[in-house]
């Protein structure tokens, strides 16, 4: 594991208590709906399985399952133990939630249970070719330094025809909008992550990641020559936030 990998891990392992918070508080609130939108495009079909790749605290994997019910298995993936950790928290959370006042026995609720959590690297992910029918990342492409070769491992993992949803922080187009955000991403975001955090260095981190991040036609060109086809990007809120959605065409030559 690259050291630069090892800053990424260590720093999420840091803010993954207050991960959640301060994904509401500083989107105010619209990272909830960019979630919904994302799922909603990949278009899943029933009696599915797939996979939430960088999964954190799996409200991708739960955002899934509010959706389609137990019709479809979840499979979440995420290199970090502190954020795997609250997402099992948060899921058996929910199930406990669901199933209060219903007198459901411990065998009902283990059942109802369809997201499986696994810890593992975007690039090497622990399933087979072609298992799932959506793969879905959200926020995450971003800290993988060799996206193409992630994305690789979402088409191998993928069946033919399935769906590839990626949602990331994207800049906004010139003009007066960005400079607003831009002040307010690169001076008060920061110190607001820090205070709340007690990590200043996630995010002074975050609003560089995502301003050395390509611009969407050129990523959307980066997962078309990863075998993808019908790739589509959709800017939200103003183009600070981009959803890419791509079908896998065929299995790649070797």
């Amino acid at each position: 594991m690259s050291v630069e990998l090892d800053f990424i891990k260590d720093m999420f392992d840091s803010i993954a208590p207050k991960y959640d918070f301060l994904n509401r508080f500083l989107s105010a609130g619209q990272d909830i709906i960019w979630r919904r939108e994302m799922v909603v495009s990949a278009d899943i079909p029933q009696d599915s399985r797939v996979l939430d790749v960088a999964c954190g605290t799996c409200d991708v994997a739960l955002e899934v399952k509010r959706q389609k019910g137990n019709t479809v298995t979840i499979f979440g993936t995420d290199f970090s133990p502190g954020m795997l950790a609250l997402g099992k928290n948060k899921i058996m959370k929910k199930i406990k939630d669901k199933s209060n006042g219903l007198k459901a026995d411990n065998h009902s609720i283990h059942k109802n249970n369809t997201i499986h959590l696994v810890a593992g690297n975007a690039l090497a992910l622990a399933f087979r070719d072609e298992i799932f029918d959506a793969v879905f990342i959200a926020f995450g492409i971003r800290n993988i330094m060799d996206r193409e070769g992630a994305i690789l491992e979402f088409h191998r993992t993928l069946k033919t025809g399935g769906t590839l949803a990626i949602l990331e922080l994207t800049s906004p187009p010139e003009g007066f909008f960005r400079d607003i955000y831009l002040l307010y991403f690169k001076r008060l975001l920061p110190a607001i992550g820090a205070i709340f955090s007690k990590n200043s260095s996630a995010y002074s981190y975050l609003p560089a990641s995502v301003l050395n991040f390509p611009t969407p036609e050129h990523f959307a060109a980066t997962i078309r020559e990863s075998g993808f086809k019908s790739v589509k990007c959709k800017g939200m809120t103003f183009g600070i936030v981009t959803l890419f959605i791509g079908k896998k065409s065929s299995l790649l030559q070797k």
